[in-house]
């Protein structure tokens, strides 16, 4: 069953690197590495249902490791601006249009009230500090924004993965649904992937 080896790496794989392990997944999520919140969040509250971790010491684990991750980005901003941001961004894999879109996004916006919402919003979430920072964001705006945001959006994956683990064994039940909606989601990732990646291609030879 494929959910069930997954969740088995996963859960494995935390279980060994304890908190600071998880705090350190989410601290590079919210740079510009690219591993999503949405592949370690729910694996944490595995943990937390099958009583391995406590519920608040995995959200405050992920918490800091959320802000740590979002204040060095907006460090990477404030002090070395655009150019010092591409140069080390290429070694993360990160993608110069996707940073341009963020920029845009965050122009002329620059509130706590943006940067919060923008925590929730897939790839915009990862590079949000960097523009905060070279924009000259104030730093405790900032720090609440990022850490409130980060928080909400980490306990709701964490609870998502809480609630899947009790009911552990209606997953079993449906497995083969389950595995196809995987299966199905990593074929539309990389079809995804694929066709941005051409028309980024195509974009930058028109």
């Amino acid at each position: 069953m494929l959910t069930e080896l997954i969740s088995e790496f996963a859960i494995r794989v935390l279980d060994t690197t304890g908190y600071a392990g998880a705090a350190l997944l989410m601290a590079l999520e919210s740079m510009i590495a690219p591993i999503p919140s949405e592949a370690v969040m729910p694996f944490v509250g595995f943990l937390v249902a099958d009583g391995k971790w406590g519920m608040w010491q995995a959200v405050l684990a992920t918490s800091f490791g959320s802000f740590a991750g979002s204040y060095l980005s907006y460090l990477m901003g404030y002090y070395g601006g655009r150019p010092f941001v591409l140069k080390v961004g290429k070694y993360l894999l990160l993608d110069v249009h996707d940073l341009e879109r963020t920029e845009r996004f965050f122009q002329g916006k620059k509130s706590a009230w943006t940067l919060f919402l923008c925590r929730f919003i897939p790839v915009v979430r990862h590079l949000v500090s960097i523009p905060a920072g070279i924009g000259k964001m104030p730093f405790w705006p900032f720090a609440i924004a990022s850490t409130v945001g980060a928080t909400m959006w980490n306990g709701f994956l964490l609870y998502c993965g809480y609630l899947l683990r009790e009911n552990w064994s209606m997953v079993q039940k449906y497995r083969h649904e389950f595995d196809a909606l995987i299966i199905g989601m990593l074929v539309l990732s990389i079809v995804w992937y694929v066709w941005y990646k051409l028309k980024t291609r195509r974009a930058e030879r028109a």
